[in-house]
């Protein structure tokens, strides 16, 4: 099963779902990280441009990254008023955004890390650590409980996702759990701040971790 199956059949019904709930109430654990100057901004499974709009709506200069079709359309007609640049990018690679040498202050990834499997959460850690400028973080959330019919999803702990994300040079700035902000039953969270430090060395892969 692909990481991104089931949602392009159900987009309406997810769109409708994931407007339901405001950016500051998502993500309320980590409101605290995300840059209060225009800076520029990265989402990665963008979904229906929740995030992205409300990011955008700040000043920030933002990308959205959604490889579902149909996701990104309702997205571009229901936050047609804020500026932000759409692409059709996925991890674990994201080709789109890595041949383009872009670079950003924060990466976010909203419940979109427990849709890879171990092997491609390996290669898309350094891929993250590739886009951010030299002082980047990450923002990503995991969701923890039973998937939903027809989704593929992983369980993922956050003490693996930490060992991940320092092997590939980045610190914890913050880690917190939370409840379900749908309120689904047997549904929790965890969110990590993930600040870059000291950026490794991969001669390997010039799209991973060095900086042009």
């Amino acid at each position: 099963m692909a990481s991104t199956a089931g949602y392009g059949e159900a987009a309406e019904a997810l769109a409708e779902q994931y407007e339901s709930v405001t950016f500051t109430e998502v993500h309320r654990e980590v409101l605290h990280l995300f840059p209060s100057r225009p800076s520029s901004i990265l989402d990665v499974g963008a979904g229906s441009g929740r995030d992205a709009a409300a990011l955008a709506a700040q000043g920030h200069r933002v990308v959205a990254a959604e490889p579902t079709a149909e996701l990104r359309s309702l997205g571009r007609r229901i936050h047609a008023d804020q500026e932000i640049g759409w692409v059709d990018d996925a991890l674990p690679r994201l080709p789109v955004l890595s041949a383009r040498r872009q670079r950003f202050d924060l990466i976010l990834l909203t419940a979109v890390w427990m849709h890879l499997d171990e092997g491609q959460r390996t290669t898309a850690m350094p891929r993250l650590v590739g886009l951010l400028n030299a002082d980047g973080q990450v923002i990503l959330s995991l969701r923890h409980g039973q998937a939903p019919a027809g989704r593929r999803m992983f369980s993922v702990s956050a003490e693996e996702t930490i060992d991940l994300a320092q092997s590939c040079g980045l610190d914890v700035a913050h880690l917190a759990q939370r409840e379900d902000p749908h309120g689904r039953p047997g549904v929790t969270w965890t969110y990590l701040g993930l600040r870059l430090g000291v950026r490794p060395a991969a001669p390997d892969d010039p799209q991973g971790f060095t900086v042009p």
